[in-house]
């Protein structure tokens, strides 16, 4: 069983900035890769940023140049930093981690925080 805690949303003035951290404890062999999702109202969830256990890093045309993804592997900790926040990046972001256990791989996902940003 795995548990994932994340923190960091809430709401802040367009142009600013916000950290999301998502830690991952639990029963895993091994973390592959780790990733943020967003999900606005009405619309359907959509991958943000990921990064492997390599390192490599791919991200969502509409936040390159302001978020950063990375990873801590000895924590087991995925962040997110976002810059220059606009209003259409409001919504609630889930963190998810692809890990495998006994051979099998699994995906987990947070329980979600809620990103605002004001215009």
């Amino acid at each position: 069983q795995v548990q994932l805690v994340e923190s960091g949303g809430g709401l802040v003035q367009a142009g600013g900035s916000l950290r999301l951290s998502c830690a991952a404890s639990g029963s895993f062999f091994s973390i592959n890769a780790m990733g943020w999702y967003r999900q606005a109202p009405g619309k359907q969830r959509e991958l943000v940023a990921r990064v492997t256990s390599g390192g490599s890093t791919n991200y969502a045309d509409s936040v390159k140049g302001r978020f950063t993804i990375s990873r801590d592997n000895a924590k087991n900790t995925v962040y997110l930093e976002m810059n220059s926040l606009k209003p259409e990046d409001t919504a609630v972001y889930y963190c998810q981690i692809q890990f495998m256990e006994d051979s099998i791989t699994y995906i987990d996902w947070g329980q979600g925080t809620q990103v605002t940003v004001s215009s």
